[in-house]
This record gives structure tokens, sequence and C-alpha cells, in this order.
């Protein structure tokens, strides 16, 4: 989270920062706090807007390999061609990822630093876990009925059970 009262980075300006900008180059990180002003007269917007990719995508691709090696071959399936991808910021179809591959690679490669995901993964709870919190609380209900109904036996035997599967703790 960023710090409401942070204020423009931009020399002689004191209003706050609205936009905070994250720069990766060459595996170190700058970060840039603007008021909305400095950040229109740098050219940066607001993210989330399809012209705000695209005009990512026009800088990164003026000039760049991959304006060179892609034809005006559009997608077999949606017929979206490299050069509207770039325009638009937006893919036609699944299919595009195909069709677009190699110059999609450099661009996320130029964008990202790598074509890879390396973040964080999502894992779900260990479901061995989960099956044995349900058989212990299967096995303290057996012994409750067992020790209600005064079978001391069966109640040491479900006792036993219940050590063994407990985490040691």
């Amino acid at each position: 989270m960023s710090d409401p009262d942070q204020l423009c980075d931009t020399k002689g300006c004191e209003k706050a920062a609205s936009v905070h900008v994250t720069q990766i180059l060459n595996q170190q990180a700058s970060h840039h706090h603007l008021c909305q002003s400095c950040a229109d007269a740098k050219g940066i917007s607001a993210i989330g807007s399809v012209a705000d990719v695209s005009a990512v995508l026009a800088q990164l691709g003026s000039g760049g390999p991959d304006s060179q090696d892609v034809g005006e071959d559009p997608c077999s399936f949606c017929g979206l061609t490299f050069a509207r991808f770039k325009e638009t910021g937006r893919l036609g179809c699944p299919h595009c990822y195909m069709s677009y591959e190699p110059s999609l690679r450099r661009l996320l490669e130029r964008i990202h630093g790598a074509t890879q995901h390396v973040g964080k993964v999502y894992l779900p709870p260990d479901p061995a876990a989960a099956d044995l919190d349900r058989r212990l609380v299967l096995l303290r209900s057996r012994l409750q009925r067992a020790v209600a109904a005064e079978d001391f036996e069966r109640a040491a035997a479900l006792r036993d059970q219940i050590l063994e599967l407990e985490p040691a703790g």
C-alpha cells in the first residue's frame, strides 16, 4: 500500500501523489510518485484503460524486432492482425497466442524481464490434513459414545488410535 500523504516526486511540485509507478530496469526496482498533472505531462495515465496498454505496446514495439518479423498474416481463427493488437492492446481469441507466440514472448520478455510466471502461487489446503482432521473428529465421537456406554476396552482402543493420529505437539 502506498502512503496517502505521499508528495509528488517532481522537483518544485508540492501536490499529493495520486499516480504510483514502479519501474524495473536491470533487476532493480525504482518507485515514482506523481501528481495527476505531472503524470499527464510525462505521458503516464491511469492504469487499467485499453489506451494505456496500446500506448505501452506502441512504445515497446516501435522499431523493435517485433515489428520486423510479424507479417500482416491475421490469426487463422479470428482474423486479428498483430498490428491491430498493438493498436488496441487486446488479442482477439485464445488462438492469437499461438499465432503471435514469438512476438508475444519477446514483448513479455521486454515488459516483465521473463516469459514465465515466477510470482506467488496459490496452494490449496493439504487434502491429507483435512482427511486426518475428519478422522480424528470421528474417532473422538466414537470414544465419547464408548465411554458413555461404559465400553472401556473399546474406549482404550479408540484412545490409542487417536494418540497415533494426533500430530506431536
